[in-house]
């Protein structure tokens, strides 16, 4: 009898082995705990990151009310990003956390020329999170305000040529003197950042009025000075030249207390990474 079962196929699994079918139930089982487990450790990033990428400081738009203020007081409407003329501010992505959906600006990518002339997104912010003036109640952080109007070049000969500004939004600072093409005694010919850049800027000597983009325009400078040659606002920004030890024409860019922090500098730059950068709601010091 015993014999014909085991004919038959009636054989039972010797001991210590695994059918097939609790091997597939084995491995499904693991299967879905490790799918769990990353889906925890997803969402736990998930709402981890922007408490980390929060703490980065942006550019905010001319105008901006101190960072605390404006996040308050900022409605998310992209009143402004729909008014700029270069494209420069964008709204704030998941990883700014609460600040997710405000305006910033990411000079290195694209800077604020101020083509507009009477800087439209102040004009256009309904809840004067970028306002002309603060109300008297909000104090001005220290190094923020502006001694004086800064003059716009575009409209140096103008009657009326200065931008209705009392604070800067940042700092230019030359975070990297060792790639500085100035200090170095280089030139520099060509496109400034290379024909797949994006970006636009005003230049004068083409047309006042409208910006162009970058790569369009061609520069050839004996050493360079971009960033004081595309700065809008007079004497921002100077590129100081020397003789260096060994006898060759050098530059060292100086920043101005006319800084107003709009970035071009750092988008003009053609270095990789920009050799000069603004730094968010720095304020001025000699």
């Amino acid at each position: 009898m015993s014999e014909d079962n085991t004919a038959n196929g009636d054989r039972k699994p010797e001991a210590g082995k695994v059918s097939n079918a609790k091997k597939q139930t084995n491995r499904r089982r693991a299967l879905r705990t490790i799918l769990l487990t990353g889906g925890v450790l997803g969402a736990a990033g998930s709402g981890f990151l922007p408490l980390i990428y929060s703490k980065k400081h942006r550019l905010r738009p001319p105008g901006a009310l101190d960072e605390k203020d404006f996040l308050s007081s900022c409605i998310k409407c992209g009143q402004c990003v729909q008014v700029c003329p270069v494209e420069a501010i964008k709204l704030a992505d998941l990883v700014d956390g609460m600040g997710v959906g405000t305006p910033y600006i990411d000079a290195r990518e694209q800077a604020c020329d101020f083509s507009c002339d009477a800087v439209q997104c102040i004009l256009a912010c309904p809840t004067g999170s970028l306002t002309y003036h603060k109300p008297a109640h909000m104090t001005v952080r220290p190094g923020a305000e502006l001694s004086s109007k800064p003059i716009l070049l575009a409209k140096e000969k103008d009657a009326e040529p200065t931008l209705n500004l009392a604070e800067r939004i940042g700092v230019a600072r030359l975070t990297r003197p060792e790639s500085c093409l100035a200090i170095q005694g280089k030139g520099f010919k060509g496109s400034a950042r290379g024909a797949n850049f994006e970006g636009k800027l005003r230049y004068m000597s083409v047309d006042r009025w409208k910006p162009i983009p970058v790569n369009d325009y061609k520069y050839d400078r004996e050493v360079c000075d971009l960033c004081e040659q595309a700065c809008p606002i007079k004497g921002a920004i100077t590129v100081e030249m020397g003789l260096g030890k060994d006898g060759k024409m050098k530059g060292i860019p100086v920043v101005h207390e006319a800084c107003v922090g709009c970035g071009v500098c750092e988008m003009i730059c053609p270095t990789e990474p920009a050799s000069i950068e603004i730094i968010p709601g720095e304020g001025w010091r000699a």
